[in-house]
């Protein structure tokens, strides 16, 4: 049986160091997640936060450190137990990744025929059901080049939900998207976060989504190559002293009375 960490702790990051080769992204990086918890991953441009998500997820080996999923430390673990455990994360990637040449519902089809041993009808319900969740459900024939760009990444949701994962993982979900469509996809994570279970981690720089639905998190630096500060969204904005994180939390509104300030 493998390890167990806390009931608290599902995740958890100990000097962890990320590189490109000789080139540092982040260095000892050393953080945990909560059960239930949505997680940020903050930062500015260039500070590394898809690299550290890409070293969570089993797509980048780490320089050094470990990482620790149910006290499991994954890295350490043979590909056979880490594809065993990636399998309990479902990832949802910026640009979406959908197969363009499958429809909807095969695209949110394919891990279901991949990873369990169930009848194509049963697929087939379940397949329906996730995309209806996601409000797809008229969309399952369709191609993903005939999607908006929310369609496009709500599709993408249910693919990753296929499995009904314990861990989600969601690199700039609200990318690209205007800020209805960027309020509906964060309503859909939080009732994803309740209705699953699930343990969320996002990758995001959009202030809105991380001060509406995050309760946690870490605030990369580009400069240092390593976490400056941890905690909710909301908490660094109110009560963080470093200057390189006041202004990454602080210019919505500041472009907000520059913009009241032009107005004649």
């Amino acid at each position: 049986m493998a390890p167990q960490g806390t009931a608290e702790e599902r995740i958890a990051a100990k000097d962890l160091t990320v590189a490109f080769g000789p080139r540092v992204i982040q260095s000892k990086l050393s953080f945990s997640i909560r059960q239930g918890s949505i997680f940020a991953i903050m930062g500015g441009s260039g500070c590394g936060k898809s690299t550290l998500l890409k070293a969570m997820v089993g797509l980048l080996r780490p320089a050094s450190g470990t990482i620790a999923v149910d006290g499991e430390n994954y890295w350490a673990a043979t590909e056979a137990r880490r594809a065993a455990i990636s399998r309990r994360f479902g990832v949802l990637f910026q640009s979406g990744a959908l197969w363009s040449s499958m429809t909807v519902a095969e695209n949110v089809a394919l891990p279901l025929q991949m990873f369990t041993s169930l009848a194509a009808d049963a697929i087939a319900i379940l397949v329906q059901l996730k995309l209806s969740f996601v409000g797809l459900a008229a969309a399952a024939s369709r191609m993903p080049a005939e999607l908006s760009g929310g369609m496009r990444k709500r599709a993408a949701l249910a693919r990753a939900i296929a499995l009904d994962p314990q861990f989600l993982f969601f690199d700039e979900p609200s990318a690209g998207l205007d800020p209805t469509t960027s309020k509906r996809l964060d309503e859909l994570i939080l009732e994803l976060s309740k209705g699953l279970g699930a343990t969320v981690i996002i990758v995001s720089h959009e202030l809105p989504s991380l001060f509406g639905i995050c309760d946690d998190g870490l605030f990369l630096d580009a400069e240092s190559k390593t976490a400056i500060a941890h905690g909710s969204p909301r908490a660094l904005r109110d009560a963080c002293d470093h200057p390189t994180v006041r202004a990454f939390m602080e210019r919505g509104r500041l472009n907000t009375v520059r913009a009241q300030g032009s107005q004649p």
